[in-house]
């Protein structure tokens, strides 16, 4: 199986054509999965992914929780309003903290945009950019591509305008 070029997804412009493609190919293939009687695989398994959110979430964090579960991934659910961040402790610290703790990759959500650009200089996990306030939201945009895709077909050459 291909690899992707990166080792985080922090924003659509870091990725390629031939990232994007496999990000498809792949969705197509878990796609099948989710329609059988057992909708488990073991992709993940032995793999701790921290969903970490300093942003209140409901679609985006249950998907990722759920798409992590259905991928074996053992899961660790954060939520900065009940945590030491209260108490003013750092992006870095939060998150070294946990990583401290054996996790191999961070889903972050944060109201500050570059938060995922800035956490990757700084951490050795793979961090998944699941947000960052009005900047980017990268997993949303692969979505709505992938599904824009599954409607059209192709969609090269083509000029799609999302509003909303």
């Amino acid at each position: 199986m291909s690899e992707l070029s990166v080792n985080h997804l922090l924003g659509i412009k870091y990725l390629n054509k031939k990232d994007i493609q496999l990000i498809f190919e792949t969705a197509d293939h878990f796609k099948e999965v989710i329609n059988r009687s057992i909708k488990k695989v073991p992709t993940l398994r032995d793999i701790t992914i921290a969903n970490i959110f300093f942003e209140n979430s409901t679609r985006t964090r249950l998907s990722f929780e759920l798409a992590e579960k259905r991928l074996s991934a053992d899961v660790v659910n954060f939520s900065a309003g009940q945590s030491s961040v209260k108490k003013g402790e750092t992006l870095i610290d939060t998150v070294n903290n946990i990583l401290s703790m054996k996790v191999d990759m961070v889903v972050m959500r944060h109201p500050n945009p570059g938060a995922g650009i800035f956490l990757s200089k700084h951490v050795k996990a793979s961090i998944v950019n699941a947000g960052d306030g009005a900047h980017e939201h990268p997993t949303q945009a692969l979505l709505d591509s992938f599904s824009i895709r599954e409607k059209l077909g192709d969609v090269g050459g083509k000029n799609i305008v999302i509003v909303g």
